[in-house]
């Protein structure tokens, strides 16, 4: 998470210097005091209110029970939490009701809720990392966060449902974010961080259409408000520019040369800020 979010602010513009007092690096963004601490410690320290902001993934908030603001979600290391076991347990895809099981994970919270919902007689057991070992000779079955789930099914276990999903989120205290001039702070951090966001999905596309043909391209290409449309030199044609999302290029430009654009150009934005 660390280095996704690092690498993120930086993309924006935001720098972190990292002296010799390592865990409080000096943000470049003025108003911000900064430490380094681990997801489940930020997410306990912006609940009781010593600090203003930070980020965690939503699964840590949710195990602590934690009263935030979720401000923006940076869609970086998505997750799932997931109940899993050896597959020669499951009946019909499910843990069979009838026996007392033994559950170990790092979510207590979250998964004493689960095996509330789904009805299980079960002890759990608390783990402190590797999660995936404890089957079969310490847990019957674990609930964990993956994101591919190729670590568990090297561990001999199957996913047989998904608890919750997760990503890391940008999270504001709720007392910080009634307050005016904090609530600004944060949201201008905010609005850096969304701003680099949204230029990762998508692609500045430049392009020249002649006289007839520029309604009927500009009906095709899906900008973000209006195309920039400007008269190319000797009145000949028009020079279009959008703010396209990456995906669709493959089936954008066949479409577009086909209807009579040419000289396409595709960029990189680094911010998009509408």
């Amino acid at each position: 998470m660390y280095e996704e979010v690092v690498r993120l602010m930086h993309d924006a513009g935001v720098s972190l210097k990292v002296g010799a007092r390592a865990y409080r690096p000096v943000l470049s963004l003025a108003g911000f005091e900064t430490k380094i601490l681990k997801p489940q410690t930020i997410v306990e320290m912006l609940h009781h209110g010593t600090r203003d902001v930070g980020f965690a993934g939503a699964d840590w908030v949710a195990e602590k029970g934690a009263e935030l603001v979720d401000v923006l979600d940076l869609g970086l290391d998505p997750v799932r939490l997931v109940a899993a076991a050896p597959r020669e347990l499951l009946v019909e895809g499910r843990l069979p009701l009838g026996r007392r099981w033994v559950i170990a994970s790092e979510y207590e919270r979250l998964t004493q809720a689960w095996i509330a919902r789904c009805g299980l007689d079960a002890e759990f057991v608390r783990s402190y990392g590797a999660t995936e070992v404890f089957p079969p000779e310490d847990a019957d079955c674990i609930v964990d966060n993956t994101a591919t789930g190729s670590t568990l099914a090297a561990n001999g276990l199957e996913i047989f449902e998904t608890v919750m999903e997760s990503s890391t989120r940008l999270w504001a205290n709720p007392t910080a974010w009634a307050d005016p001039a904090r609530r600004e702070r944060i949201e201008h951090l905010a609005m850096l961080l969304r701003s680099v966001i949204d230029a990762r999905s998508r692609v500045v596309l430049e392009l020249n259409v002649g006289l007839a043909d520029l309604d009927r391209v500009i009906q095709v290409l899906p900008c973000m408000k209006h195309p920039t449309v400007s008269t190319l030199h000797g009145g000949q044609g028009y020079a279009v520019k959008v703010a396209v999302t990456r995906k669709l290029l493959p089936e954008l430009i066949p479409v577009i040369l086909r209807l009579g654009g040419s000289d396409i150009l595709v960029t990189e934005p680094t911010q998009i800020i509408a």
